[in-house]
């Protein structure tokens, strides 16, 4: 399988004197849904910014489908959506103007566009709202708007933050459907979240950091043996909480 995400002994902050991240390793390969966890204050959405290029690392590299952003912009930042843990959308656009903006930025065809716009919009029951101003939209709906026009880019990377905030339970199952799919389709999934017992079920391997760095990584048996659980016994939450807090879940 080829790499979509190449993460190597990433170091970074918010000051050169006083790094969050320390030598971050790990990398995500078409096919698969690799689950991100930590504490808060872990270092997940500052690992995040690095890979999104709004924040410069102090040492280390990424690479997005084999692009750097400094040697290729357009195409690093043309290789992945990115669905945040608010939604930020334009407050005078209608979720359709939302849509077709997403579908010219990153090149979609007409035709393709009509096709993933129907589609998503049905699936995500937001066909009464493709008329509606994102003012009007409560914070769920918004939600779904960030996430419909992920899809509708079909990129090499998703990168998912805390998606389930605020989400109606069909909204929910949407979600993890059409994960599924692009997964199945060739796409690579980083998805940030602490709902664990949803990221055991559907990720093929798991992150878990603790105080900017990485203290487990791999398929299910690897957590449990990092956090010294018998193989095939103990849920991720148990490995977790053995690894972050040092004990067992409350």
């Amino acid at each position: 399988m080829n790499t979509i995400l190449q993460v190597d002994q990433l170091s970074g902050g918010y000051s050169p004197k006083r790094p969050v991240l320390h030598g971050i390793d790990f990398q995500i390969k078409a096919g698969e849904m690799v689950g991100l966890m930590g504490l808060n204050g872990a270092g997940k959405s500052t690992t995040i910014k690095h890979i999104l290029g709004l924040m410069t690392p102090h040492q280390g590299e990424i690479r997005v489908a084999g692009s750097r952003l400094e040697d290729d912009p357009e195409r690093y930042r043309g290789a992945f959506a990115y669905v945040p843990e608010s939604p930020v959308l334009f407050d005078e656009l209608t979720v359709e103007e939302h849509l077709r903006l997403s579908g010219m930025a990153y090149g979609v065809s007409e035709q393709l566009y009509e096709q993933r716009k129907e589609m998503l919009l049905d699936e995500f029951q937001m066909k009464s709202k493709r008329k509606a101003f994102a003012a009007h939209l409560s914070k769920g709906m918004k939600q779904k708007v960030m996430i419909m026009s992920a899809f509708l880019s079909a990129p090499a990377l998703y990168i998912i933050d805390e998606p389930f905030l605020g989400l109606d339970p069909l909204g929910i199952r949407s979600l993890l459907d059409r994960l599924v799919e692009v997964k199945e389709s060739g796409a690579a999934i980083l998805m940030s979240s602490h709902v664990l017992s949803t990221v055991e079920a559907y990720c093929d391997r798991f992150i878990i950091m603790h105080q900017g760095r990485i203290a487990a990584q791999g398929e299910m048996n690897d957590i449990r043996a990092a956090a010294d659980l018998h193989p095939n016994s103990g849920t991720l939450e148990d490995a977790f909480y053995k690894l972050v807090a040092g004990g067992a879940a409350p």
